[in-house]
């Protein structure tokens, strides 16, 4: 530390990532004593920098924070106490925004757009997001990686080949959302334009089974998360690869089971999403290094490790954007995450919550906002 309002950051070596890291969750000034001396219970009662204070948590019901009379820029917060609620059910949440039970959702289906566009008392903001939605596939994390998807790359291209992305747009989210193949969208500037999103190919994905010396067809255990859209979503995967003999047998599973059981690998294909990151290193390291944490398909290539290393260094955009045009090759080959969209985020809120705007992270933010 230089000085209380000055940190110094000495790097072993150079970190292009490092600035968008410091913007998001690594940046999050918190008390250094709370901190320590909570441990790992300090989110049950944080002591942080930020414009309101944490006043209380009920799991499962509610958390609620106050004004704090100290934050550095408090005289552009017009709200006192903001609650947050969990309301896991779609049709409650939206329900309750239009009753006046709440002033703002996140979440919002993209099948009910229509519906709050037509309500004068509500409003939506939107945000294309940072993240996307993809199909891990175990290729190596332990034994439920021995079978045709898990062992071959031209059975992952068959799939791959065999899904409409476009088409699973329009039916389950009403054409809201961006087809991808790649970990950010087509309108970051990161994004390969040497390999754009393919089209539905079925003729393709035969053959492609067909040099694997597959004979079609064959089951595989897809789990994927509890909720409305996924399961949708996983619907629809499943008729198109049961077209190419591909039988993705469905297994909907709570949310941070599934989570545990990709790590464990007990799973041939999960269906899961991911936030994103504004640098695309938040999208590409911890999924595809070897070993690192995020790495649910147990995926190892020396040659994208050494990428990821170098993609890491340069700061210049067309030298990073070189670097990942390399990798993209390589990913989108082996195909052990298959990408296929990327959401919207969708806020809705209520005429009488002024000031809002939705930016691509996610995040609600309340400074600045004011309640009628």
């Amino acid at each position: 530390m230089v000085d209380p309002l000055t940190i110094k950051i000495v790097l072993k070596t150079p970190f292009a990532p490092l600035l968008a890291q410091l913007t998001d969750r690594s940046g999050m000034m918190v008390s250094p004593k709370a901190a320590t001396e909570a441990g790992d219970k300090f989110g049950l009662h944080p002591v942080c920098a930020g414009p309101y204070k944490f006043v209380e948590r009920v799991p499962q019901d509610r958390i609620v924070g106050e004004k704090f009379a100290d934050y550095w820029n408090k005289d552009n917060v017009h709200i006192n106490r903001v609650v947050y609620l969990p309301i896991s059910d779609d049709t409650v949440r939206l329900a309750n925004l239009k009753s006046g039970g709440l002033d703002l959702i996140e979440r919002a289906l993209a099948t009910d757009i229509k519906d709050i566009r037509a309500d004068p008392k509500l409003k939506l903001a939107t945000a294309l997001g940072l993240g996307y939605m993809g199909i891990d596939i175990n290729i190596g994390n332990g034994e439920r990686a021995k079978n045709p998807l898990g062992k071959s790359a031209a059975v992952r291209q068959a799939l791959d080949a065999a899904i409409d992305r476009e088409a699973i747009n329009q039916v389950v989210f009403n054409g809201e959302f961006v087809p991808g193949n790649q970990w950010v969208s087509s309108e970051n500037s990161y994004y390969q334009r040497a390999f754009p999103v393919p089209k539905r190919d079925v003729a393709k994905a035969k053959a492609l089974l067909k040099e694997a010396g597959i004979t079609a067809p064959f089951d595989v255990d897809f789990m994927v998360p509890k909720g409305a859209e996924p399961q949708a979503v996983a619907e629809v995967v499943q008729a198109m690869a049961g077209e190419i003999g591909i039988n993705m047998k469905i297994r909907v599973t709570e949310f941070a089971t599934s989570l545990k059981q990709a790590e464990a690998g007990e799973y041939e294909a999960y269906l899961l999403a991911w936030s994103g990151r504004s640098d695309p290193d938040g999208n590409l390291y911890s999924f595809h290094k070897c070993k690192a944490p995020l790495n649910y398909p147990g995926s190892c290539n020396p040659d994208v490790d050494k990428l990821l290393g170098e993609s890491r260094v340069p700061s210049d955009l067309a030298q990073r954007k070189a670097i990942y045009e390399k990798l993209t090759q390589l990913l989108l080959d082996d195909e052990s995450i298959i990408y296929l969209y990327h959401p919207r985020v969708l806020i809705a809120h209520t005429v009488r919550l002024e000031g809002y705007r939705q930016l691509p992270d996610g995040l609600v933010r309340v400074v600045g906002l004011t309640l009628k």
